[in-house]
């Protein structure tokens, strides 16, 4: 088999007979996956800078008019529709190949191709008017002039509006109806397709969506999602520092290479991507949001969508910019490092106190624990220069912020609004303990023990001693038992009450404990010399070189009166 075909292969060069490759035409289109659009189909579509991406589809019989809808997500593309007609019909079997992809047999067919409509810009742009003929394959072109980006292509067979889309008002711009210091509230005239299907179904398809950034409007929904995705791999990369920096950048350029490689050797266009929406500050079906949580004196962009869940699209409403109110400059306190704060607010609108913590050594890495001593709750806002770091609830659960990513940091404590009917002397003010300190040779937040209980064990219990148990760390950390006799009436020791206001004669011990495996994470220790018959109150204090002493609730246990 192998010397016929040498031997063919010979005879045809020396008689100087063309190969194989000259007898093809020249507009003879390789071999490869084709990328088809369908009816109604929203479609992602990837495109290298430079590089020109074909999709085909057809029209089905009878098809009078098409609509084809191009969103580009970032930067700007050129795309073209043009429509392929061929005199004659296609030959069922081919004389060249004995498998051709279907665009393949039109281009090797006599006909003309016809420009229909072409675009350059980043703007969403959609053509609206008739099809060309039953003998016709359309053929649809998109190139990247600015930068590697993603467009959306939906393609709609059939007159009138294809409804894949949201309609928006006549009024498509976002009002400002109040601005604050933290907070913005903010309308828009609602969507005609969300007051539609509000009214016949109780089954919402619409939502809106509301994103806010400090940088600029985003053009359209793919743009914010592509900004929230690059700010969680920013947070992301700011946690951990990559130890193979040079490593990883070989293997993206390499990724980079093969992708390229791949894409030339025939890959199609079309990508599977997610569905996914950005960060929403609000997401309703209601046309008023209220945005919190914002820094004062700051520039903030905020942007509204109205998306459709069933045909995966959306439309933009005219966004808006907003600069909030400047706070008025109360005295800053300067924290020092490790040194416990006792705070003290009032309710109201003066209830709110303003600190700094500076890490020492140079470095940027600190560590802020706080709580509250009552009942009532306060409000924690951590930001360094202008970026807000973290902002949450302080109520009587130990709360652990960790500091990293700037010099020195900004830490305001508020009250929360708390209105009564009846004012209780009581809650009228929070009391916070704070301590913030600077965290050497650690990378995250301290553990904390899975529970904070107490246990004895009945059946090991005397007339002179008892038996206690709690939850230790895999960390290596230092806990201390206090025990004090009480009398019958029910005594509880404060929970803001540290190891150093309890009395050196309570201190019934001190230990280390560590154990890798949290589940196996358990210490006991027997108490002995206690009398019959009493009650004894029994607290266990973790003590930990950053942040504050963890208080264990507290436990009474009564010896027995007769062993």
């Amino acid at each position: 088999m192998s010397v016929s075909v040498a031997t063919l292969t010979l005879t045809l060069l020396l008689s100087g007979a063309p190969p194989l490759s000259a007898l093809q035409p020249e507009n003879e289109v390789p071999l490869r996956p084709t990328a088809w659009l369908t009816d109604r189909t929203h479609t992602p579509v990837y495109l290298n800078t430079g590089r020109t991406r074909r999709l085909y589809f057809t029209v089905r019989k009878k098809t009078l008019s098409l609509e084809l809808t191009v969103s580009p997500c970032s930067g700007a593309v050129e795309w073209s529709l043009t429509a392929r007609s061929l005199k004659d019909k296609p030959a069922k079997y081919t004389k060249w190949s004995t498998k051709k992809s279907f665009p393949e047999v039109w281009w090797r067919g006599s006909g003309t191709e016809a420009l229909i409509h072409s675009y350059s810009g980043s703007a969403v742009d959609t053509y609206e008017g008739p099809a060309y003929g039953l003998a016709s394959i359309y053929i649809l072109r998109l190139k990247s002039t600015e930068q590697d980006t993603q467009v959306d292509v939906y393609l709609h067979e059939g007159p009138g509006p294809s409804g894949a889309f949201p309609e928006l008002p006549a009024d498509s711009r976002v009002h400002t109806l109040g601005v604050g210091m933290t907070s913005v509230t903010l309308s828009w005239t609602p969507s005609l397709s969300v007051t539609k299907t509000s009214k016949h179904s109780k089954k919402h398809n619409y939502e809106y969506c509301v994103t806010v950034n400090r940088k600029h409007n985003f053009r359209n929904l793919c743009t914010a999602r592509e900004e929230s995705r690059k700010e969680r791999e920013r947070g992301r990369k700011r946690g951990r520092k990559d130890k193979h920096g040079r490593d990883t950048a070989l293997l993206k350029t390499w990724w980079s290479q093969q992708r390229e490689m791949f894409e030339d050797n025939g890959s199609s266009a079309v990508i599977q991507v997610d569905f996914a929406d950005p960060d929403c500050v609000c997401r309703e079906v209601e046309s008023v949001c209220t945005v919190s949580d914002l820094l004062p004196d700051t520039q903030y962009y905020f942007d509204v969508f109205v998306i459709d869940r069933v045909n995966r699209t959306s439309a933009m409403y005219a966004g808006t910019f907003v600069h909030t109110h400047t706070e008025a400059r109360g005295v800053v306190t300067p924290l020092r490092d490790s040194q416990v704060q006792w705070v003290t607010l009032s309710l109201g609108s003066e209830g709110q106190r303003r600190f700094s913590f500076r890490p020492r050594g140079g470095q940027q890495n600190g560590l802020l624990t706080l709580h509250s001593c009552n009942s009532t709750k306060a409000k924690v806002t951590v930001s360094s220069r202008g970026r807000l770091l973290s902002s949450q609830e302080v109520g009587d659960q130990l709360a652990q912020i960790w500091l990293q990513g700037g010099p020195s940091y900004l830490i305001q404590l508020q009250t929360l609004d708390a209105t009564t009917s009846k004012p209780d002397p009581e809650r009228s003010k929070v009391c916070v303990k704070m301590q913030a300190s600077s965290a050497f040779h650690r990378r995250g937040v301290p553990v904390l023990p899975v529970t904070l209980q107490l246990k004895s064990f009945n059946k090991l219990r005397s007339c002179s001693s008892v038996t206690l148990a709690w939850m230790g760390t895999e960390e290596r950390s230092l806990y201390c038992l206090y025990q004090r006799q009480i009398s019958d009436k029910l005594d509880v020791t404060d929970r803001c009450l540290g190891p150093e206001s309890r009395p050196a004669s309570e201190r019934i011990l001190c230990k280390y404990f560590q154990e890798l495996d949290p589940r196996r994470a358990v210490t006991t220790t027997v108490i002995e010399g206690l009398n019959p018959g009493s009650m004894y109150m029994f607290d266990v204090y973790l003590m930990r070189r950053w942040g504050l002493p963890i208080k264990y609730h507290s436990k009474t246990v009564r010896t027995r009166r007769e062993c």
